[in-house]
């Protein structure tokens, strides 16, 4: 699911503001567009993992960095994403993140080898690093009223779930019918469409006020994401290699750490959040959340395809309810915290994630499908009752100033979960006997990932503000 960026006070109007009122219908399609580009093209990659295993004859961990390569780029880059957009230009930004987005999926589809596609997966995270803070900024921007931009929002929040639903079908079906490489030119007519609609449907914008570029907390932060993953997908093939990146990693996060507090406010990340109890929790909880749903997403219709369930179709269709669960949830979410709190949500939530993925893990004994579909279920579910009220939980912790960077962090947050969730858990499903046996050793771990989580959202204060 894409990541919200930060983004000041939309500022003094900008020119073409009543132009844009009238062309409404034209400025909210083309923001959506990104995003459903996106977000079908994260759903439907899973699917065409093990038909790439096959073409190119890779190793789990190759295929391992095809996913991650693009989680890690998108996670570590989405401040400086938010940061750009602001100082540079808002529709400016949009434009060249869908560029680089759509040249990336051109070289996915084109790639000759493992490597060259890993490099454009990399390539497509920037990009999308790039466009979807931009989309959020634009919204900002273009509808000043909160009553209209609640509206816009909540159409644009919504292409998250389509998305969801109907990348996996389709998905399958171009793997099929034209194999793996169509899934990446998906995104190349819809990145033409934003290029060309782009100009005409938003103003330009910018924020004279808009923070520095932290250059050096952008290349330590990245270097202790990458050696973490690194790390976690070498550890069975090259044990020296992973406790070289391991200790690269906790030396870069130590001078991130280091780096950021001396920047004070023009920092990428402001250390002084992590003050707030509610706000690190609320990130450590949202971090474990992704860990499994994203881990479930790679390795189950890897697992399927693997032993001749399921082809990707099939696999397609069989991870319909998850999406479904989790779209039907979502709208709700906001209501039951109201009625029963943040803590149960949000607890409750993630907790109900972990039974899905010991769900799975018992299905992997039974030649029925019933205990794999309630466990997608269940975790379409605990995700779509928690995500909203740990977003509101993190954001809620801090002063109206720091919102939009609040906001930024815990999708991070998100982000981090998925790309350790993918290292990690396709990590034990690689060290196992074979696919079921990995499946089955893979959720639990996740499981008890979950159940930490849980219990970690289970504490949150019950102060709302800093």
């Amino acid at each position: 699911m894409p990541n919200h960026s930060s983004y000041p006070a939309a500022g003094p109007p900008c020119p073409g503001r009543h132009l844009q009122r009238r062309r409404w219908w034209l400025t909210l399609p083309v923001l959506c567009i990104p995003v459903l580009s996106a977000q079908i093209d994260t759903s439907i990659v899973n699917l065409g993992v093990q038909p790439m295993r096959h073409y190119f004859g890779a190793g789990t961990s190759a295929l391992q960095w095809v996913i991650d390569s693009y989680n890690l780029l998108y996670a570590v880059l989405l401040l400086t994403g938010g940061q750009l957009a602001d100082r540079y230009g808002r529709r400016r930004l949009l434009m060249s993140g869908t560029a680089i987005f759509t040249a990336a999926s051109l070289l996915c589809a084109a790639a000759p080898t493992v490597a060259v596609l890993i490099a454009g997966r990399a390539l497509a995270g920037i990009g999308a690093a790039l466009m979807l803070p931009a989309t959020l900024a634009v919204i900002r921007v273009v509808w000043p009223d909160p009553l209209e931009r609640g509206r816009a929002l909540g159409l644009w929040a919504a292409c998250n779930g389509l998305a969801l639903a109907i990348g996996p079908p389709i998905g399958g079906g171009l793997i099929t019918r034209f194999g793996w490489r169509s899934i990446f030119l998906l995104a190349v007519p819809l990145g033409l469409t934003t290029l060309l609609l782009a100009p005409h449907a938003m103003p330009e914008s910018t924020q004279a006020s808009a923070r520095h570029f932290d250059f050096g907390g952008q290349v330590l932060g990245t270097l202790a994401l990458a050696g973490f993953a690194v790390a976690a997908i070498a550890a069975h093939e090259h044990p020296p290699a992973a406790a070289i990146a391991l200790i690269g990693s906790v030396l870069a996060l130590g001078l991130f750490i280091r780096h950021q507090a001396g920047q004070g406010s023009r920092a990428l990340v402001p250390i002084k959040l992590f003050s707030i109890a509610r706000f690190w929790r609320a990130m450590i909880a949202t971090s474990g959340m992704t860990f499994g749903m994203y881990g479930v997403l790679f390795l189950l219709p890897l697992t399927w395809q693997a032993t001749g369930r399921f082809g990707s179709v099939g696999a397609g269709i069989a991870l319909l309810p998850m999406a479904l669960v989790f779209v039907a949830t979502s709208p709700l979410s906001g209501q039951l915290t109201a009625r029963f709190g943040a803590r149960p949500m949000t607890g409750g939530g993630v907790a109900i994630i972990a039974a899905g993925l010991l769900s799975i893990s018992v299905g992997v004994q039974f030649t029925a499908l019933a205990a794999a579909e309630l466990g997608c279920a269940l975790t379409g579910l605990g995700m779509g009752l928690a995500t909203g009220p740990l977003m509101a939980v993190a954001v809620g912790a801090v002063n109206a100033q720091r919102s939009g960077t609040a906001a930024a962090l815990i999708n991070v947050a998100r982000m981090v979960g998925a790309t350790l969730g993918v290292a990690i858990l396709g990590t034990v499903f690689a060290l196992a006997q074979g696919p079921a046996q990995g499946l089955q050793h893979a959720m639990w771990l996740g499981a008890l990932v979950q159940l930490a989580a849980a219990g970690v959202a289970w504490t949150l204060p019950a102060m709302a503000r800093s």
